[in-house]
């Protein structure tokens, strides 16, 4: 354990890279609306581990406020789920799609401040390509998207992956290690 571990309680915050990151999405929205005939579903997720403390449910309950305030202008909604592995969802939606990324980057620079960015597992980006849903999460401790494609009962359409993949690599950091792009099936999305 370092110092700065020592510190900060083990709590690693994360890179300010990586939550920069998160903003080419807004920029990419662009190429998958223009260029490959897309179009936002109007949702967007970031899912995250809670911590059973007081100071964790604090900023949590701050930035649902901060969100709260702003909605009167964005016109954000937001909704809080539990899935089955105990990470905590809080799903948006707003036909703007900036708001719903700065919504998202709202929520996860709140439990960066706080000490609590390591508990900020992935931002979920939902997209429409011709009835069938794309999704582009976001992997916070490797500042990287990937393309992801359900087509049924944990069924994944990977060479449509693939080929997204390569269509936004130049608007997206795109996460090089397939290995990593994982499934998350049951995203309330």
């Amino acid at each position: 354990m370092g110092f700065l571990d020592a510190i900060l309680g083990g709590r690693k915050k994360l890179t300010t890279a990586s939550s920069d990151r998160l903003f080419a999405m807004s920029t990419a929205a662009v190429t998958l609306e223009t260029g490959l005939g897309m179009k936002s579903r109007g949702l967007a997720a970031i899912v995250f581990q809670q911590i059973a403390n007081a100071d964790f449910k604090q900023i949590v309950t701050d930035a649902e406020e901060l969100l709260a305030s702003a909605a009167k202008d964005t016109g954000t909604t937001l909704e809080q789920h539990d899935d089955s592995y105990g990470y905590h969802w809080i799903v948006f939606r707003d036909d703007d799609f900036d708001d719903l990324v700065t919504s998202v980057n709202t929520v996860a620079g709140e439990l960066q401040a706080g000490g609590y960015g390591d508990r900020v597992l992935a931002a979920v980006f939902s997209w429409d390509e011709s009835g069938r849903r794309v999704d582009f999460i976001y992997n916070f401790r490797r500042g990287s998207f990937y393309p992801f494609v359900p087509t049924g009962d944990k069924q994944r359409d990977t060479e449509r992956e693939l080929q997204l993949k390569a269509q936004i690599q130049n608007d997206l950091p795109i996460e090089p290690d397939l290995e990593r792009w994982f499934p998350l099936w049951d995203a309330p999305l």
